[in-house]
């Protein structure tokens, strides 16, 4: 037998419904927004990481799963997917083409190599937006209230949104110089993270979670101070647009991500179970200035955020967030005798190209194996094939919770389960045998739906 490797897991039946769940909704909120799905490949040039998501990240210096291809390229398994979403629009001249914001959605899996702990693999599940060529903090604003909006149709309750921002380039270089004034007479009793981190971006110290590093943290100059009026005012207008929209929000100074290329708002969604569990970040993202220009494209900006498919199904299987996903089949089809069985496959085929869930049994059994069969596959109604149901042209229809059941002739069936199903989108029309006088003219004879009935103007 084989084992998994290391930080991977399966994700199989009852989870990987979980996550399909929770894809869709996250996938049908970002359309609700007008943003289009994005697939890009799960490998690319180790040299797009390096430039996008910066050399100072843990990502690049620890996480990354690089190796050389035959033909001696570097290639990595993507970390993150911004990069590899703002390389595609760039490739594609989406830029060009396309009036601003260019707005896209993604989701897939990534590559990290740290430690494993609940919720978080080496090969985890990610989904985010991307929305780029922003000219106003307002569009900052909405891009956070969507992912905001995405956890409350996910069931989230007293999500915690904790925001900052990092300035323009004149805030940002100013504050990076306090910092390294303040950090130097630090550095020597830091960790050794802190130590390359004050030698290549010093703002990575301010995301440090050593507790003894985390006291000299506190004393640091804080970035509210060194911001320029213009990076003030962006920062003001996207708090007034969250208290406009009854979004609870913090500002925490000591928040700045782990991707070099955020510039601006940066914010991270935060949760504590009803039992009392401490999440963390289930959510994150924000703003960046340079990245797209970095990668290849004009000097635009972006905002986007991501959210880890595992992390949601960890907490929403916590506190019981998940509507019933219980697997039902609509029919489960019983066959009597081999005659019957070959007819059956007619029969359940028919039912599900008519859109229903249907299973049929193909194994020669009883009936009272088959309706334990049914049973276990929460079936709700069986239909019953035998030799004298398929010399009568009928069969019998059985209701597997109030047990009962009654014949319905072969032309009637999918009628009769519409109903019993109350499955709506299908026009039924009463045959007239051609013994009527419209001549074709009525809503009968003009649907397409009904050619080929027994009247005999739709011959």
């Amino acid at each position: 037998m084989f084992n998994l490797v290391k930080g991977t897991h399966d994700v199989i039946l009852d989870e990987a419904q979980k996550y399909t769940y929770i894809e869709n909704v996250l996938q049908n909120t970002a359309q609700l927004f007008g943003y289009k799905e994005f697939r890009t490949p799960i490998i690319e040039t180790s040299e797009l990481f390096l430039r996008s998501v910066g050399d100072s990240s843990d990502i690049v210096r620890k996480e990354m799963y690089t190796f050389e291809d035959k033909g001696g390229r570097s290639i990595t398994l993507r970390p993150e997917i911004t990069a590899g979403i703002v390389r595609s629009m760039v490739n594609a001249k989406l830029f060009a083409m396309q009036d601003y914001p260019v707005k896209g959605y993604y989701t897939g899996p990534c590559f990290r190599y740290e430690r494993p702990q609940q919720g978080r693999y080496r090969q985890f599940n990610q989904f985010g937006i991307e929305c780029i060529g922003i000219t106003s903090p307002h569009r900052d604003a909405e891009v956070i209230s969507m992912g905001f909006d995405s956890l409350v149709f996910l069931g989230f309750e007293n999500v915690t949104l904790k925001i900052n921002t990092l300035g323009d380039d004149e805030s940002r270089e100013n504050y990076k110089k306090a910092l390294r004034d303040y950090f130097g007479s630090h550095i020597e009793n830091m960790c050794n993270d802190c130590k390359e981190r004050y030698q290549l971006n010093v703002l990575r110290i301010l995301d440090c979670k050593d507790p003894d590093d985390q006291e000299i943290v506190k004393n640091a100059p804080k970035i509210s101070d060194f911001l320029s009026e213009n990076a003030k005012q962006s920062f003001e207008t996207i708090k007034k647009d969250l208290d406009f929209l009854n979004i609870p929000y913090e500002v925490d100074e000591s928040l700045v991500r782990g991707l070099d290329y955020y510039s601006g708002v940066v914010f991270e969604f935060h949760y504590t179970s009803s039992k009392g569990k401490n999440y963390g970040a289930i959510g994150a993202g924000g703003h960046y200035g340079k990245l797209v220009s970095e990668i290849g494209g004009p000097e635009v900006e972006g905002c986007g955020y991501a959210m880890g498919i595992e992390r949601l199904a960890s907490v929403m299987s916590d506190d019981n967030l998940f509507e019933d996903l219980t697997d039902t089949t609509d029919i489960y089809v019983m066959p009597l005798g081999e005659r019957a069985t070959a007819a059956s496959l007619g029969i359940a085929n028919y039912l599900r190209v008519s859109g229903y869930n249907c299973e049929v049994c193909l194994e020669g059994k009883g009936m009272s194996q088959m309706f334990k069969k049914a049973e276990r596959r929460n079936a709700l109604y069986a239909i019953i094939v035998g030799d004298n149901e398929l010399d009568n042209d009928e069969f019998v229809i059985k209701n597997l919770a109030s047990q009962e059941q009654f014949k319905v002739s072969s032309d009637d069936l999918l009628k009769k389960l519409d109903e019993l199903l109350n499955f709506e989108g299908r026009k039924h029309f009463e045959c007239c045998d051609g013994d009527c006088d419209c001549d074709g003219d009525c809503d009968c004879a003009e649907s397409e739906e009904n050619k080929g009935c027994c009247c005999s103007h739709k011959e």
